[in-house]
């Protein structure tokens, strides 16, 4: 009898290790998994990737469909996350603007490297402007809603100044005038807000698509960009007749 019991305290020692070495072993991975899928950035590029989700988010679905729950859903995050980072919806929509902003005077600033002639160069802008409204429409569109935006933010204040600094110079260039940003003549400043409302106009609309019925009547072939280039260059009174 006491041979058996001790037989079976062995058996049941025996076992009673592998079990809780199984089960040991068992839970750290799954503690692990846990902690990486909740936490699949380093803390210092977790703000960019964040910033980086919510543009996917803008540009598939819209500024309805931005929310903050929305861009922890696409980062693969917790829903604090955003709120951490950026406070609240209007914060992460300012701090996404200036990211649009950075992105826009960059093309602007790149965007005359391949002209060859004056004439190429004066068009290159307004050409970079509109195709990085068609390239990112949903950024686009975020720029300009000053409503939801919080310019008291450093990094959207920052954006916005070198964008109008970016179009004050080139209008400058154009005039053969040195423009300060920070004092316009009324002329200066006239020049400034017909070239940006032209091509803000031009771009609104082509987004819209409001031009489709002017392009539909103009001659089979012609391009949105063809239409812009003679709307900066064909003058807008007509020759006296003789």
């Amino acid at each position: 009898m006491a041979k058996t019991d001790t037989k079976g305290e062995t058996a049941r020692s025996a076992r009673s290790p592998r079990r809780t070495n199984s089960n040991a072993a068992s839970r750290p991975k799954r503690g692990a998994a846990s902690v990486k899928s909740e936490t699949p950035y380093h803390h210092g590029a977790l703000r960019e990737a964040l910033l980086q989700a919510a543009e996917r988010v803008l540009e598939r679905d819209g500024l309805a469909g931005l929310t903050l729950r929305a861009v922890a859903r696409e980062a693969g995050v917790s829903h604090a996350a955003p709120t951490h980072h950026f406070g609240d919806l209007t914060g992460l929509l300012s701090e996404l603007a200036a990211v649009g902003f950075r992105q826009f005077n960059a093309a602007m600033a790149s965007s005359c490297d391949a002209a060859t002639t004056p004439l190429e160069a004066a068009l290159a802008r307004p050409k970079a402007y509109v195709a990085y409204a068609q390239a990112h429409p949903g950024m686009y569109s975020i720029m300009f809603r000053t409503e939801r935006l919080d310019y008291s933010r450093p990094s959207l204040h920052e954006a916005a100044e070198a964008s109008f600094a970016g179009l004050a110079n080139a209008i400058g260039m154009m005039r053969q005038e040195r423009i300060s940003g920070d004092a316009l003549t009324l002329n200066q400043g006239a020049a400034i807000a017909r070239a940006w409302s032209m091509v803000h106009g031009f771009t609104t609309l082509l987004l819209d698509g409001r031009l489709e019925d002017i392009l539909g009547r103009l001659p089979e072939g012609t391009t949105a960009e063809r239409l812009l280039e003679a709307m900066l260059t064909v003058p807008l009174t007509m020759k006296p007749h003789a």
